[in-house]
């Protein structure tokens, strides 16, 4: 089964021997672990600036193959959407997921286990239980003064 991610061909365990800055594009979407995580709403406190995720989802995340319906061109429907690169991980990567690749390569660590470019499974992420296939609320169903009630616990 597919998660929509090309991670064919691509050399053996090149996250460890390029650095993020390095990576052309087609590695760089293949660190995706296809979780769905970051697709969820965040609350960070404005006092200690700690991010909490919520199960409340992103109106573009299909939270059964845990992808962006529109992640082409989903700025026309979110503008607020981040496209993270590179550049600008330095001032994301304190709200991505703690098991997102990207954050974990940024702090110096390696993928786990479960990771899709370690199993060569796309299914892998679901089945270690990390993804939030099944479990997310929609944010038109759920008011944002309510999403406190639906934070969640990481790492999943």
């Amino acid at each position: 089964m597919s998660d929509g991610i090309d991670r064919n061909g691509l050399a053996k365990r090149f996250w460890e021997k390029k650095p993020l800055a390095k990576l052309n594009n087609r590695e760089w979407e293949a660190l995706c672990d296809g979780c769905g995580k970051c697709c969820l709403n965040k609350l960070e406190d404005e006092d200690s600036g700690e991010v909490a995720l919520t199960r409340v989802a992103c109106r573009l995340l299909d939270d059964a193959t845990c992808r962006c319906a529109h992640y082409e061109n989903r700025h026309q429907f979110v503008p607020e959407c981040i496209v993270l690169k590179p550049d600008n991980l330095d001032t994301h990567a304190y709200w991505m997921p703690q098991t997102c690749a990207y954050r974990l390569l940024w702090e110096g660590k390696s993928l786990p286990d479960w990771h899709p470019l370690i199993t060569g499974d796309p299914a892998s992420v679901h089945e270690a239980g990390v993804s939030v296939r099944g479990w997310t609320v929609s944010e038109f169903d759920t008011p944002e003064e309510d999403w406190e009630e639906h934070i969640i616990e990481e790492p999943l």
